[in-house]
């Protein structure tokens, strides 16, 4: 699936020959010429600023589209423009969408994945084992067609309900506004040209103008930001797909990316490009299945190394101590900034001095806010009032801890746990203070799901106690569904992608109430003899399958219609009556039997009894038995 991405979205491709689209990912290739140093000051503005690293990219294409934002805004040169985004927040967003612009659609370039099917896919689960689970990755997903594409192909290679239990689908990308409508899963038909109509009604569900992704694959898909030329590669994989992205970055990028993904993919398994990218010069660690399709193998052996050491030259005069010392400060800072949990800290006087990539990245902080008092941010009072918390933790010598603390963001709400932790010199007095910034709030929107879950089947045990112990065994299920989603979370703490992936899913939200009313149905459905529901305005709100087999009559030919007005083999009016006496006495009137005819024509006496309703008042539940049967038995 092809599209543009930094770390699954990027700049739109720039037209080129068949010759320079045949080598465009090509290791090793000459180096573009120099840049405005001004463009340079201003990419490395924005990754201080908000976390974003465009560095890597080529310099011809990103700074023809940053040009073209300068444009828009009537800004002539790089610093003037790097000022507008010291003031303007919301031009940030804009630039981002300019250059990270995401081209996409479900089984792009068909020939390319046809031969993934036919050819990879059946390799890889030959060589596994038959429970053994198969992670796969598509890195700069963009808006999701590319993950849901992966996850009918193996839906269809497996069936539905083993790709369900053996399936993991990894889908990142470095653009939120495109990895939001990732999640949704939701649409047009245009990006579904490329799907037959059987697997796109197989796989889509059509609702108003748009097409959702089937649910329970759904939950199989898991959604993150991930830049790919940072952050640590998920691992132990038996597909990566990244297609049409390396193309975009210089050659010095292309090589760590793909240093990356060498170690991310377990010994002979398989990496899927785009059309624009090779390998030509890496074939001692990756063999090709496909040049033309841009389809390779990795080889066994090679390092295991994911990233690239971090470079501590000698120099004259230093010891080797020295060296070690700096190496581990260095070692130490990088380890900080890159925590997955939000961090400031403060020096004895309340001057910020530390703040890391998540502190900025969630609280919109630069690193202009470094040496500034800390009771002059925003911070300091929002999402909770800090600075009395600090003088406490400092004069107690304690750590503090709030949990919870509520952020809003216009209509969207975050929660965060909060630790401030004094730090203590060499004599013991406080000389800095820590504080972390945990977000929890995918733990909170669960709990309250789950709460509201657990409500509703409460209400449903009322209803139908004669199903309490089913429903109990579906309570269980959903235990174990919050286990295995906390058995995931252990899991994926090992790589700070993982966590940051698993902290953004909310694979659980409707699942529990869904699950509770599909068994309900299941129960109404699995009774043998006819039961239908009528409202209070005598209009059929539910047609059992025993109702189906005894009238002919399908539910979705009924539903929502005037039971009285309904012209089908029992009287309707001979019930009249009882029903009228069900509804005003409230209780349970009947068995009438009325002579009636079944759906194969024959004629049956039907035996009719009707009881009220608890669910709907004025409502009523008819339970329809072919008495000619009992009678004959």
């Amino acid at each position: 699936m092809s599209k543009s991405s930094g770390a699954g979205s990027g700049p739109a491709p720039e037209q080129s020959t068949g010759a320079e689209q045949e080598t465009g990912g090509k290791r090793g290739s000459a180096p573009e010429p120099d840049v405005d140093q001004g463009l340079e000051d201003l990419l490395r503005f924005i990754r201080d600023a908000r976390g974003f690293d465009f560095t890597g990219y080529k310099r011809s294409t990103l700074g023809r589209r940053i040009r073209k934002r300068m444009d828009d805004v009537g800004v002539r040169d790089y610093a003037d423009y790097r000022d507008l985004l010291e003031t303007d927040t919301v031009e940030f967003r804009t630039l981002f969408n300019t250059i990270l612009i995401n081209v996409t659609s479900v089984f792009r370039d068909p020939e390319a994945w046809e031969l993934l099917r036919r050819e990879v896919v059946p390799r890889l689960i030959a060589d596994l084992e038959p429970d053994e689970e198969i992670r796969v990755w598509s890195a700069g997903c963009s808006s999701g067609e590319e993950a849901y594409s992966l996850a009918i192909m193996f839906a269809e290679a497996l069936g539905i309900e083993e790709s369900l239990n053996r399936v993991k689908i990894y889908a990142t990308d470095i653009d939120e506004e495109a990895l939001r409508d990732a999640r949704s899963g939701q649409y047009p038909a245009k990006n579904l040209e490329s799907l037959s109509p059987e697997l796109r009604d197989k796989y889509f569900e059509r609702h108003d103008n748009r097409y959702v992704f089937r649910p329970d694959l759904r939950r199989r898909v898991i959604f993150g930001r991930h830049d790919i030329t940072r952050d640590a590669p998920i691992s132990r994989l038996d597909l990566l797909v990244c297609r049409n992205t390396l193309m975009y970055f210089n050659v010095e990028a292309q090589n760590q990316i793909v240093d990356r993904f060498h170690f991310a993919l377990r010994e002979g398994r398989y990496l899927f490009l785009g059309k624009a990218e090779m390998l030509l010069s890496d074939g001692e660690r990756f063999e090709a299945l496909s040049i033309r399709q841009r389809i390779f193998r990795r080889r066994p052996g090679g390092s295991a190394t994911p990233y690239p050491a971090i470079p501590m030259k000698m120099r004259p005069g230093i010891g080797a101590e020295t060296h070690a010392v700096s190496r581990t400060r260095q070692l130490r800072d990088l380890i900080l900034d890159a925590a997955p949990g939000a961090a400031v800290a403060l020096d004895e006087d309340g001057v910020v001095v530390v703040i890391n990539n998540e502190a900025r990245a969630q609280f919109g902080l630069t690193a202009h806010d470094i040496g500034r008092p800390f009771q002059d941010l925003e911070l300091s009072y929002r999402p909770t009032e800090l600075r009395s918390l600090i003088d406490q933790a400092t004069h107690e010598r304690r750590t503090l801890r709030v949990n919870g603390a509520e952020r809003r963001l216009g209509s969207e709400v975050q929660y965060f746990d909060i630790v401030i932790q004094p730090i203590s010199g060499g004599q013991g007095l406080p000389v800095a203070t820590n504080v972390t910034f945990t977000d929890v709030t995918l733990a909170t929107q669960l709990k309250a799901e789950v709460k509201r879950v657990r409500e509703d089947l409460e209400t449903a045990y009322e209803e139908l106690q004669s199903t309490n112990e089913e429903l109990e065994t579906t309570n269980e299920e959903l235990q174990s569904t919050n286990e295995e989603l906390e058995t995931t979370n252990e899991e994926l703490q090992s790589t700070n992608e993982e966590l940051e992936t698993m902290n953004d899913e909310m694979r659980l939200r409707s699942t529990d109430l869904d699950e509770a009313r599909a068994f309900l149905e299941g129960v109404v459905s699995s009774i043998a003899a006819g039961v239908v529901v009528l409202s209070a305005d005598m209009r059929v709100r539910s047609w059992n399958r025993g109702a189906i087999d005894l009238w002919g009559l399908r539910a979705d030919e009924v539903l929502d219609e005037e039971f009285f007005a309904l012209d089908f083999g029992l009287p309707t009016d001979a019930l009249r009556r009882i029903v009228q006496e069900c509804i005003r006495s409230g209780k349970r009137s009947g068995p009438v039997v009325i002579p009636a005819v079944n759906r194969i024509g024959r004629s049956i006496d039907c035996s009719v009894n009707c009881s009220p309703f608890d669910g709907h008042k004025g409502g009523v539940v008819l339970l329809m038995e072919d008495d000619s049967e009992a009678g004959g038995g």
